[in-house]
C-alpha cells in the first residue's frame, strides 16, 4: 500500500495542471496566429484590389451614396461594393471572390485567381448601378412630362361654342313653343267665352 502511495503522489509531481494549461494557451496562441495570419493575408490581397478599383470609384457621380467601397475588418476581411455584394477571399488565400445578397440566396457574380477579372467584373457591375439609376431618373421625368402634358389637354381643347349655340337655340325654340302654346290656349278660351255673342252675331247678319 506505501508503494501505491509513493507512485501516486509522483505522477501528480509530474503532471501538472499548470504544465496543462501552459500547452492549452500555447495552442491557441499558434492558432491565433494562423487566423491573424489569414486576415492579415486575406486584407493584404483586398488592399491590392482596392487600389487597382481606385480609379473606377472616384469616377462615380458624387450624388450616388448607395455605394461603401470599404473593406471591414474581421475574421473574414471584406471589400464592400454596395449593401448586398462584396469581395472577399476563398479559403486558399488566392481566390477573389464576387458575391452578392440577393432574395434566392448569395450568388457568385465573378471568382478567379487574376484580380484583374474581379476587377473587370466589378467595374462592369458598378456601371450598371450607374445606369440604372439614371433610367430611372430619366423615366421619373418623362412621367413627370407626361403629366403635366396630360393635365394641359383640357386647355388645349377648343371652347365648346357649337354646343353652347345649339344650347341657345334649343331654349329660342323652347319658348317660341311655350309663347305659341299660350296664345292657343287664350284663343281656346276666348271662343268658348264670346261663342254666344259670336253666334248671335252670326244670326243677325
Amino acid at each position: 500500500m506505501k508503494d501505491a502511495g509513493e507512485n501516486i503522489s509522483s505522477i501528480d509531481e509530474s503532471r501538472k495542471l499548470s504544465d496543462a494549461v501552459r500547452d492549452v494557451k500555447n495552442a491557441f496562441a499558434d492558432r491565433d496566429d494562423v487566423v491573424v495570419d489569414m486576415r492579415e493575408a486575406h486584407r493584404m490581397r483586398l488592399d491590392l484590389l482596392a487600389a487597382e478599383l481606385a480609379p473606377v470609384f472616384a469616377d462615380v457621380p458624387a450624388d450616388m451614396d448607395n455605394f461603401d467601397f470599404a473593406i471591414s475588418s474581421g475574421l473574414q476581411p471584406r471589400l464592400w461594393i454596395d449593401a448586398v455584394s462584396h469581395v472577399a477571399m476563398g479559403r486558399d488565400r488566392r481566390t477573389y471572390r464576387f458575391l452578392k445578397d440577393t432574395r434566392g440566396g448569395r450568388v457568385v457574380l465573378a471568382e478567379s485567381t487574376d484580380m484583374k477579372t474581379v476587377a473587370d467584373q466589378v467595374t462592369r457591375y458598378v456601371a450598371e448601378r450607374v445606369v440604372e439609376r439614371q433610367r430611372m431618373l430619366e423615366g421619373a421625368v418623362e412621367q413627370a412630362v407626361a403629366g403635366l402634358k396630360r393635365a394641359a389637354v383640357p386647355e388645349a381643347e377648343p371652347p365648346l361654342q357649337p354646343a353652347r349655340r345649339s344650347r341657345g337655340w334649343s331654349t329660342f325654340f323652347a319658348g317660341l313653343g311655350l309663347v305659341t302654346a299660350g296664345a292657343l290656349v287664350g284663343l281656346a278660351v276666348s271662343l268658348v267665352l264670346f261663342w254666344d255673342r259670336i253666334v248671335a252675331m252670326k244670326i243677325s247678319f
